[in-house]
């Protein structure tokens, strides 16, 4: 077990842990919580190694193996698979074994070895990396791509990967579920749960928490305690506490009152002297109960919009995605086919699994990109408030929140438009202090600040704005749970529209209303509940962790490691698998937006020729169905028998 007695840590010249006392016992699954700077971080360092005690005892059992999401960029152009393998410590040394026993010409020693690598899992350990790729929201082209290639968000899910890859008895997670889309959140926890060794997360996500913790270890002035159960859990004993503790402290108030009416009554009378002075003392000596009101968390409100236009958006037959590379050629489209309104009130969440679209659709909107082909059109007095996922790479790390408010005030007013306070420096100021930047930090420089203060600052540009809609891509990647309380609760207030892209389900529960799936190349309604597709995905992820298995399968074993013939069969039935995919997509898309314009009012010439390519396009989808079905049963002709 991890055992901390009476333990003193400190971070610089700061003591996070003062005398704290906790107990961890091997196999449990433990949330850490508490406020930003309260020391969850420190307290994983000291597990770690890289900080020591200040005093007190710390122990764990010294043959524990540990694994942990690296916090550096990995520099590195192996391939993603590769690099997630070489995460696999036990499956390393096995081999760097295997090697010098066949160095060593020793015929024993090399028996061993290969004993040692198949016990390591050599013979699986290509599949077992690539199902965590594949988890965590890659697509299969991207198994062999090197590591360099991707942007940091990436990379950081490549090292979660090669973390969980590492065989170990104790897992530290330090906010594992940042940069990940719903889809390979949803993956993690399903695997975190079937993880056998001792588990510590540290995460600002109540649902992800909930879903993989059975014990809650709070830290709070310097303290530890251990609550039984779940973040949810935890709240609810914390307010039974914290209620309790309100109506003890109360009635010591009361009881102070009282003494000192006493004393100051008959302090000054001598036949009451010695009875006041020992009320004195026993004031003195009562415990002071510290007054357990919950701390002035962060709160903040969206100012009614200027104007509510309806529809806020038309979009027609649009397609999104992205311009050519050099200005020239054919652009990459990802959504295509989108014919839809947004209305005055509207709050839709925007799901669909990693790849599919959902940024493209959300940016384009936003007017950061153009839309491809088709329209969209914006409503009278549209003023859009856009929280990018990238929202605080785009912040000036050398200007302070004042700079830069001063910066979007100017802007603002030269291009028309007006803010919710005035310009003035001062207003600047007060509205600053709204959102937590007191004193000195409205000076301080961005880059100096934590992230979930410079996601503060983004929501205070963006709320001073005074948008009508809201288009929000991951806005809770760097805030911390009383943060997202705040967020939910303002846009929960929120009289504009909202469109929400996030993996944050409490917020999407708590704040959505409907929900559109990106999902092969289109955008439809989902009719379900988060549930729902949560279920939706794991299927998903299921289906597609079976395939790679069975292409591996598939695969002979040989020292070239090429594929044999069969293995290059499946791939290219699977290839056109694939293309039919999109085919059934395109064809699927048409033929819906063909029944709507059927749906309205058409002349007689117009409806015969949709009529007419309704007809095609469901003879064609008949066609197409039906060659996947055999696709799909030559590809089964192909995979080992179980």
């Amino acid at each position: 077990m991890i055992l901390l007695k009476n333990l003193s840590l400190r971070r610089g010249a700061k003591r996070v842990l003062d005398r704290a006392t906790a107990t961890i016992n091997p196999g449990e699954r433990v949330g850490l919580v508490g406020r930003n700077g309260a020391g969850k971080s420190s307290l994983f360092a000291l597990l770690n190694g890289s900080l020591h005690e200040d005093g007190g005892d710390f122990s764990m059992p010294p043959q524990w193996r540990m694994a942990q999401v690296a916090q550096d960029m990995p520099e590195t152009s192996e391939s993603a698979t590769d690099f997630v393998i070489a995460g696999d410590t036990r499956l390393m040394e096995a081999q760097r074994e295997a090697a010098a026993a066949e160095a060593s010409d020793d015929g024993e020693r090399m028996a061993h070895a290969y004993t040692a690598l198949a016990d390591a899992g050599a013979h699986d350990a290509q599949s077992r990396a690539q199902a965590l790729i594949l988890g965590l929201g890659f697509q299969v082209r991207e198994l062999d791509r090197p590591v360099n290639s991707f942007s940091g968000g990436w990379r950081m899910r490549l090292q979660l990967a090669r973390a969980l890859m590492c065989p170990s008895d104790l897992l530290l997670l330090d906010e594992p579920t940042n940069h990940l889309d719903l889809d390979a959140l949803v993956w993690l926890e399903a695997w975190l749960k079937k993880y056998p060794g001792t588990l510590l997360v540290i995460s600002h996500d109540r649902e992800f928490l909930d879903a993989v913790t059975t014990v809650t270890l709070h830290i709070e002035n310097g303290q530890l305690t251990r609550y039984g159960g779940n973040y949810s859990t935890f709240e609810d004993m914390r307010a039974e506490q914290m209620a309790l503790q309100q109506a003890a402290y109360a009635r010591q108030q009361d009881k102070i009152a009282h003494l000192q009416a006493f004393i100051n009554r008959f302090k000054a009378k001598a036949s009451k002297a010695r009875q006041a002075q020992s009320r004195v003392k026993a004031l003195d000596r009562m415990e002071k109960l510290a007054p357990m009101l919950a701390s002035a968390d962060f709160s903040f409100e969206f100012k009614e919009p200027l104007s509510l236009p309806n529809p806020m958006l038309t979009i027609d037959d649009a397609s999104f995605g992205y311009p050519p590379a050099n200005g020239t050629g054919v652009p990459t489209v990802i959504v295509r086919g989108v014919s839809k309104s947004v209305f005055a009130g509207q709050r839709i969440g925007i799901l669909g699994a990693n790849g599919q679209g959902k940024s493209t659709l959300v940016k384009t909107l936003a007017r950061d990109l153009a839309v491809v082909a088709g329209a969209v059109t914006e409503g009278k007095g549209l003023n859009i408030g856009y929280f990018a996922q990238q929202e605080l790479d785009v912040l000036r790390p050398d200007e302070s929140p004042l700079q830069h408010m001063i910066r979007l005030a100017r802007d603002t007013i030269a291009n028309g438009g007006a803010g919710q306070f005035s310009s003035r420096e001062q207003d600047l100021r007060t509205f600053l202090g709204s959102f937590n930047f007191n004193g000195d930090m409205v000076n301080q420089a961005v880059g100096t600040l934590s992230g979930g203060e410079k996601a503060r600052l983004v929501l205070a540009m963006l709320v001073w704005q005074r948008p009508n809609l809201l288009l929000l891509d991951e806005p809770t990647n760097h805030l911390d749970l009383a943060t997202r309380e705040a967020l939910a609760v303002a846009l929960n207030e929120f009289e504009g529209t909202l469109m929400l892209v996030s993996h944050d389900r409490a917020l999407l529960r708590s704040v959505c209303d409907e929900f559109w799936l990106v999902t092969r190349g289109g955008v439809e309604p989902f009719d379900g509940d988060l549930d729902d597709y949560q279920r939706y995905l794991l299927d998903e992820g299921r289906r597609l962790r079976e395939s790679l298995k069975a292409d591996a399968a598939a695969k002979p074993v040989s020292d070239d490691k090429k594929p044999a013939p069969a293995g290059n069969k499946l791939k290219s039935l699977r290839q056109k698998l694939d293309r039919i995919d999109a085919r059934l997509a395109d064809l699927q898309t048409e033929k819906n937006a063909l029944e709507t314009r059927l749906s309205g009012t058409l002349g007689l010439d117009e409806i015969a020729d949709a009529g007419r390519r309704l007809e095609r396009v469901n003879d064609e989808l008949a066609e197409a169905e039906e060659a996947w079905l055999a696709l799909s049963s030559e590809i089964e002709t192909q995979l080992p028998a179980c």
